[in-house]
């Protein structure tokens, strides 16, 4: 087909409506069918059309093993909350916590065993430090807090092991595969990691509010309050919020009859109470899957290749992350056949965990379509003709970054942000002739910045039912934070284009 205006019209439907319905996967089916329509003018012609492209896609080698990828760890994720390994990690680790300090910071080393995804270190480590908060002199804010920022933006960061990979390396595949570039796709994510510039700045910023800001605040809020001055600021009335809620009331249960066991046993989504008390039903799993990972990654690329590094990137990185999942899963149902739990309500929860990411599949199905359909309705090469003259090539990637973590904020999620901006992305860095690795990491840095900041994140809703919190009064607090580490990001963007155009 003849390249016109009309093949940016489905991306350019889809961010619209997903704003205003503030959800994804309507904008990608109305983008989707304006561009089968475009392919096949005629009412059944268009609906054939999209269902053509959705089963094609979805029949690709790679994209079925991106969907086996995402389902089985969801469903191994809910095996191990099933047999208590989430509840006796929390159990575990809140013995172990003494002080406020402590506290803070076995908040930031857990995520060394829980960085496999953000909803799941949400819900295994918030629960602890709920049940140890007022004992210990810490506001909700706080913690919620320091737990988000090093839940999406670390995930994000890290290339192995993770649910995150699997669909990174897919958006990454389809948008190198529009752009016409021939280059392994996991080999490109890996080095585009370096460029996630909001990651690694929200991090920094999150060091200085978990450690000094909050404690600070909380300081001059209670001196603002024994002087009984007036409130002047928003910041200050939050801090008096925090004083007052690290104060316990007279009717509250002391820590002797039981207030940490019953925040915890009562924790939503983390765990039922009548769950059995396991760590090591959490530890030995992703042990295993992150040992494995590492192992079948160099097994695979370890022909000619010098380093562990060098046999890392050439193997089949995906592959070797689905064999390495598929394995754990077995010896995991064995662990656990082995304490005597039984195989049917191992089945059944490995299953119910599967089917919660039934909306991320149908999601992935609807990015991998739409970017068919804008290609063979001449994506590139309208790009190539027209679009790129508008945007001078040291602009895309701080470009990309503002408009993407704009869209992330009002639909509150990072992966429907990626999927819909890569494409676009990839194609304009490469026809523009600027690297691609900094666009790409651009356009995962907005993402990542809607799912950190925004109130309609997942992430941010999970925690709040955790913690109490009001979500859009809680989504505030942590809204000067975000936008310093976005200002910070844009910078990097744009001095990193310059010096590697």
């Amino acid at each position: 087909m003849e390249p016109s205006w009309k093949a940016l019209l489905p991306f350019l439907v889809v961010i619209p409506i997903s704003i205003w319905t503030k959800q994804v996967i309507p904008g990608l089916f109305v983008g989707l069918l304006v561009g089968s329509y475009f392919m096949t003018p005629s009412l059944l012609g268009g609906l054939r059309t999209m269902l053509h492209y959705v089963v094609d896609n979805l029949m690709q080698t790679n994209n079925i093993r991106i969907i086996i990828f995402l389902y089985v760890f969801a469903g191994l994720v809910s095996m191990i909350k099933y047999t208590g390994g989430i509840k006796g990690f929390v159990h575990l680790v809140s013995k172990k916590v003494k002080s406020a300090k402590t506290a803070m910071l076995l908040t930031w080393i857990s995520t060394m065993v829980t960085f496999s995804d953000p909803d799941f270190r949400i819900v295994t480590v918030a629960p602890i430090m709920k049940a140890l908060r007022k004992r210990l002199g810490l506001s909700s804010q706080q913690i919620g807090f320091a737990i988000e920022v090093t839940s999406n933006p670390v995930v994000a960061l890290i290339p192995i092991a993770t649910a995150f990979v699997g669909y990174m390396v897919s958006v990454i595949d389809k948008a190198l595969d529009t752009a016409g570039i021939g280059a392994e796709p996991y080999i490109v994510y890996v080095r585009s990691i370096p460029f996630n510039f909001f990651s690694y700045a929200i991090i920094a910023v999150g060091l200085y509010y978990s450690f000094f800001v909050y404690s600070r605040k909380k300081q001059a809020a209670v001196s603002e309050k024994r002087k009984e001055a007036p409130i002047r600021s928003w910041n200050e009335r939050l801090a008096l919020e925090m004083a007052e809620e690290q104060r316990p009331a007279d009717n509250e249960p002391n820590e002797a009859q039981g207030e940490e066991g019953d925040a915890m046993q009562t924790c939503p989504r983390a765990y039922q109470k009548e769950t059995p008390v396991k760590p090591w039903n959490l530890i030995v799993p992703l042990s295993i899957v992150l040992v494995l990972t590492l192992f079948l990654s160099w097994w695979d690329g370890r022909r000619g290749a010098r380093t562990f590094w060098q046999a890392f990137l050439q193997s089949d990185a995906l592959g070797a992350m689905l064999e390495a999942l598929l394995f754990t899963v077995i010896i995991t149902v064995a662990f656990f056949l082995w304490q005597r739990f039984k195989l049917n309500d191992l089945l059944t929860h490995f299953v119910k965990g599967g089917n919660e990411l039934i909306s991320v599949i149908l999601m992935l199905a609807l990015i991998w379509a739409l970017s068919a359909v804008a290609e063979d309705l001449g994506f590139s090469q309208y790009i190539t003709g027209h679009v790129k003259e508008w945007i001078p090539p040291f602009f895309v990637a701080p470009i990309l970054f503002l408009l993407g973590a704009v869209i992330s904020y009002f639909i509150g999620s990072s992966w429907g942000t990626w999927g819909m901006l890569m494409p676009l992305g990839v194609t304009l860095a490469n026809q523009a002739g600027t690297n691609i690795l900094p666009v790409i990491g651009a356009v995962f840095a907005s993402g990542t910045f809607g799912a950190f900041a925004s109130p309609l994140s997942d992430n941010t809703v999970t925690l709040c039912t955790i913690l109490d919190l009001p979500v859009m009064e809680y989504a505030r607090t942590k809204l000067i934070p975000s936008l310093i580490a976005a200002g910070i990001a844009a910078v990097l963007f744009g001095a990193t284009s310059f010096l590697l155009h």
